[in-house]
């Protein structure tokens, strides 16, 4: 056995030894709940294979959605889970990152009490870190979403925008363009659109089309966002400090955008869990805008802790709020879950470093 497989093995019998049961999931996964989750976009990210029997498959890209799967399927309540094991990554933008790697994670599905339940796996994901030299930074999705969701605007562009919140970039020239008066295109004022078009070429029929153009055309009628609106959204994003001073920048911000009040309020009861489980708050880092490069899932509250000598490394465990994750795949059924994975890799190297 290699050291990496001693150190993975290692840390799954510590999560086991907290209570966590064992499960294990298969290497090749279905695409289409991927898909289905991600969209074509996960085809960048992901290894795709075939057969003829079973369709589409990817190496398992994170263990996350099959234990969902699996616990929807008739675990049991509350849960608590811990796997190990190899995930896949395409690297095409920087090949000194790995495209396969370990993972050992720890899942607690409870309705009960999320909020101490999120302080459970930070603490314990940070437990298990030991010594190494680390540092912690925390968000949570779910107060952006709750200011996106009360925009004072038609529920297709908060759609657009909430479907792009982990996309920032494409969050960002969304907002632009909602903050402006539409673009008036004539073959939206055109009476027959269709007029002097040609053949049709290509697989989108001419229904598919006319459902865009009535998009659009509805679209165009949709006042801009005012830009008082743009101005809060903008302060809600630029929150970064410490969780103390994080909170009461957000309490302020609520004054204004008192829809995301019971985000905040269930941030400060996490505060609180954190602290009675020993976390120095002061000197934790809270970013309302960290997450949103993570997995799509994550819809309230994330963390991930980084190298502190070294920059140049990803973050060596993560982790978050899925509970909308369960909703997904539950068939109608849904439970708060939350978990956190760790790279046992990473972790050595800090752990030979220090």
């Amino acid at each position: 056995m290699n050291g990496i497989s001693a150190k993975t093995g290692a840390l799954k019998a510590h999560f086991e030894a907290l209570g966590a049961v064992p499960v294990e999931t298969s290497i090749l996964q279905p695409a289409e709940a991927l898909l289905d989750l991600y969209g074509e976009d996960i085809r960048a990210r992901a290894y795709v294979t075939s057969d003829a029997s079973r369709g589409e498959q990817m190496l398992r890209p994170d263990f996350t959605v099959p234990v969902v799967q699996m616990h929807m399927a008739g675990g049991a309540e509350p849960a608590r889970y811990t796997y190990a094991g190899t995930v896949f990554r395409r690297q095409e933008e920087d090949e000194t990152r790995a495209n396969e790697y370990a993972q050992v994670g720890y899942e607690v599905f409870d309705r009960a009490e999320p909020v101490a339940a999120d302080a459970e796996v930070f603490t314990l994901i940070a437990q298990a870190l030991g010594d190494a030299p680390v540092r912690a930074s925390t968000g949570d999705i779910g107060i952006l979403v709750a200011a996106v969701s009360a925009l004072e605007t038609s529920q297709a562009r908060k759609d657009a925008l909430l479907r792009h919140i982990w996309r920032p970039r494409r969050f960002r020239a969304l907002l632009d363009r909602y903050s402006k008066p539409a673009v008036q295109r004539d073959v939206l004022a055109a009476d027959d659109p269709f007029a002097g078009a040609g053949p049709a070429i290509g697989l989108r029929r001419k229904s598919d089309v006319e459902e865009r153009i009535a998009a659009l055309r509805e679209d165009a009628e949709v006042a801009p966002i005012s830009k008082r609106e743009i101005e809060l959204i903008e302060a809600l994003l630029n929150v970064r400090e410490t969780l103390p001073f994080a909170l009461e920048q957000l309490r302020d911000l609520a004054v204004d955008l008192p829809a995301i009040n019971p985000a905040v309020e269930r941030l400060s009861a996490r505060t609180t869990a954190l602290r009675t489980r020993g976390v120095d708050v002061s000197k934790l880092e809270f970013e309302a805008s960290y997450g949103r490069t993570l997995m799509e899932y994550y819809d309230g509250f994330v963390f991930g802790f980084y190298a502190e000598t070294r920059a140049d490394l990803p973050p060596i465990a993560t982790g978050g709020r899925y509970d909308a994750l369960t909703r997904r795949l539950g068939q109608g059924a849904e439970i708060p879950a939350v978990g956190g994975v760790i790279r046992p890799d990473l972790l050595m190297m800090l752990e030979g470093a220090a």
